[in-house]
């Protein structure tokens, strides 16, 4: 009977506490497969980046425009996003396929998802040094010697290397924490929860645009965004991010693994 109480108040006590070893073994854990989180989006990335080389040789060839004018078209290319949706799968998988196993292995919900944000983090670092980076590249090569346009697209290099890492770093959070805290909504309240999150979901948006709409506020919120500048749209969209981790925290505390 001591035993027992013992070996409970010792689980309770490796609930409470941060276990650096445990955290990084999760890590170790999510980095078994290094493909999904750093192999498949550069995948497609570069297949967005052949296909948009390809498209610039064949526009060079058949039009008669100046190249300045086709590289300002290139400005409205949404392929540097190509990867953002495959990442939104990549939360959902982090938590479906590894969080049952690593409770079996001893881990704690706190050791799991501090050490999955740690991965989310390191993941979202490296894709947006790396995007900022050919951003300049892009830019200083005039397009790749073509006149082509991928990264050097929609707010991208128009405020520097540093907001480019910034505004990267907060959208790949965004949408891996996204994956993975509707994947704990999941496991907690399984296809009920899904329905109550989307029902949620979809009233808060329509709530929101009827407000606007009724009380002639779109112009006071195009204002206020105006106001804000990219740094503060994305510096809202780090915070939602955070919420969002924060969030799933919670749920994953209660959540069944199967």
């Amino acid at each position: 009977m001591t035993a027992v109480a013992t070996a409970q108040t010792g689980r309770l006590v490796d609930e409470r506490r941060v276990r650096p070893g445990e955290i990084w073994r999760i890590v170790r854990l999510l980095a078994v497969n290094p493909a999904i989180f750093f192999g498949v989006p550069w995948m497609i990335l570069g297949g967005a980046w052949a296909v948009t080389m390809i498209l610039a040789l064949i526009i060079q060839g058949a039009s008669s425009e100046p190249t300045a004018e086709i590289q300002e078209g290139f400005r409205y290319s949404w392929a540097v996003l190509s990867p953002q949706w495959y990442l939104v799968v990549v939360g959902v998988q982090a938590v479906a396929f590894t969080f049952s196993f690593a409770l079996g292995f001893g881990s704690t919900r706190r050791d799991y998802w501090l050490g999955m944000s740690i991965m989310f983090v390191l993941v979202s670092a490296e894709m947006a040094v790396a995007i900022a980076t050919l951003v300049q590249i892009e830019k200083a090569t005039n397009g790749w010697g073509i006149g082509a346009g991928m990264f050097d697209a929609l707010w991208y290099g128009q405020l520097g290397w540093g907001f480019d890492f910034f505004s990267t770093f907060a959208l790949q959070l965004f949408v891996l924490f996204v994956g993975a805290g509707a994947t704990t909504v999941y496991m907690r309240w399984r296809v009920r929860g899904m329905l109550v999150l989307a029902a949620c979901a979809i009233a808060v948006v329509l709530a929101i645009i009827a407000t606007l709409t009724f009380t002639d506020s779109w112009p006071a919120l195009m204002s206020w965004f105006g106001s804000i500048g990219l740094f503060g749209l994305f510096g809202l969209l780090a915070a939602a991010a955070v919420i969002v981790g924060i969030a799933g925290y919670f749920v994953v505390r209660r959540a069944t693994p199967r």
